[in-house]
Formats: structure tokens, C-alpha cells, sequence
């Protein structure tokens, strides 16, 4: 059996909302991606399974609609997925479980750098090569949802503002694109980010932060 014969029925219409059918993977995305945030907001480390699938799932309904560059970063991000599940079990000193921190002053440099060179190589190359009609958009949200990650991975609090600024572009997007369930679904990610703030903070407020250069070395 082919790939295509195998997803295929995956972005077949589940329901109809307002005249606008939403696929299964649209569908099965909402469920697993509203999990794992949930999930991650209280260091579940079952996230990170979870989340390989929804990302799967998102890839296929994003590419189906022309989102290339944010179909291609649900490929990253299974690599990413595995590389968190690692570190949030060994990941932290003596190869124990990783525990909250603080972003680093250098790390938010090098940050900042990567992503803006991201977001400006992408642009380029989605004006270019593709039809991507919000090729800045796109390419925009996709940096800083790899910088998001990266601090998801190494449990970094600040990420969750990095998540918080993806999720409000992410939801005139979506909609903008048909896309009304995961718009819907950025809302309610929002909200769970919101959560998750409040309680990586409230994790990090309980015991002695480590200097930003001690967290960068973890």
C-alpha cells in the first residue's frame, strides 16, 4: 500500500462547520495538540509522544493548504520531539531528570540572531519557490516556533512568552486559511500556555535559580 493510499483518508472531510468541512488529521491534531500542551505545562513527560503524533498530523493539513514552510517544521520537529523526550529525562546535571530554568543572556543572543536570520532566509524562499500567499507570516512563525521549542526542550520558562507570541499570529493565520477548528485550537493553546507560564514559575520560585550561565551549560 502506497503512503498517499495510507494518509490519504486522513485529510478526508470529519465534519462541517459554517460550509467548511474539517479533515481528520485537523480533527485528531486539535485532540492530540490541546493533550500535549496540557501535558507539558505540568512536565508530563508523556508530552513528548503525543506531540510526535500531532505534528504528523498538523504536517499533512498544513500542506495540504499551501502552508509549506510550516509543514516542513512538523518534520523538525519529530527530531525535536525525541531530542526533548532525551533531555527532560537525562538532560539534567549527572544525566538526571531536567528541571526548570532560566534563558541565559548569551542564549538569548544567539536566539535572537537564529531567528531573525530564519525568518528572513524563509521569506525569501517562500516568495520564491512558492505559493505561499503569507510567506513573511509563515516563515515568521515558523523561527519562532523552533525557538519556543528549543526552550520546551530544555524546560526554559521563557519559552512560554516565546509560545504566547506564536499562538496570537498562529490564530488570524489559521483562520485566515480556513483553518477555524485549529484556529479555535490556538485559542485554547493560548490559554494552556498562559497556564504553563504560571506553573514553570511557580516551579522555578520554589527552589534556588541557577546563574544564566549555569543554565546555559546544563
Amino acid at each position: 500500500m502506497a503512503l498517499t493510499d495510507l494518509l490519504g483518508p486522513l485529510l478526508e472531510p470529519a465534519i462541517t462547520l459554517g460550509g467548511v468541512s474539517t479533515s481528520w488529521a485537523e480533527l485528531l491534531g486539535f485532540v492530540t495538540g490541546a493533550l500535549t500542551v496540557w501535558l507539558v505545562a505540568r512536565q508530563n513527560i508523556w508530552n513528548w509522544p503525543i506531540g510526535v503524533a500531532n505534528v504528523v498530523l498538523l504536517g499533512l493539513v498544513f500542506l495540504a493548504v499551501g502552508l509549506y514552510a510550516d509543514a516542513g517544521l512538523q518534520i523538525v520537529y519529530v527530531v525535536l520531539g525525541l531530542y526533548g523526550w532525551w533531555q527532560w529525562l537525562y538532560g539534567g546535571a549527572g544525566r538526571t531528570t531536567l528541571v526548570v530554568t532560566r534563558t541565559g543572556r548569551a542564549e538569548w543572543v544567539w536566539l535572537a540572531l537564529a531567528g531573525a536570520g530564519a525568518t528572513g532566509l524563509l521569506t525569501a524562499a517562500l516568495a520564491a519557490w512558492t505559493n505561499s500567499a503569507v510567506p513573511f507570516w509563515d516563515a515568521l512563525t515558523t523561527a519562532l516556533s523552533l525557538m519556543a521549542t528549543y526552550g520546551q526542550c530544555r524546560k526554559r520558562v521563557e519559552s512560554w512568552w516565546l509560545w504566547i507570541a506564536v499562538d496570537l499570529i498562529y490564530i488570524p493565520l489559521y483562520a485566515y486559511k480556513d483553518l477555524y477548528l485549529t484556529s479555535v485550537l490556538y485559542v485554547l493553546f493560548l490559554a494552556l500556555c498562559v497556564a504553563g507560564l504560571v506553573a514553570w514559575r511557580r516551579d522555578l520560585a520554589a527552589r534556588p535559580v541557577p546563574a544564566p550561565d549555569a543554565a546555559v551549560a546544563q
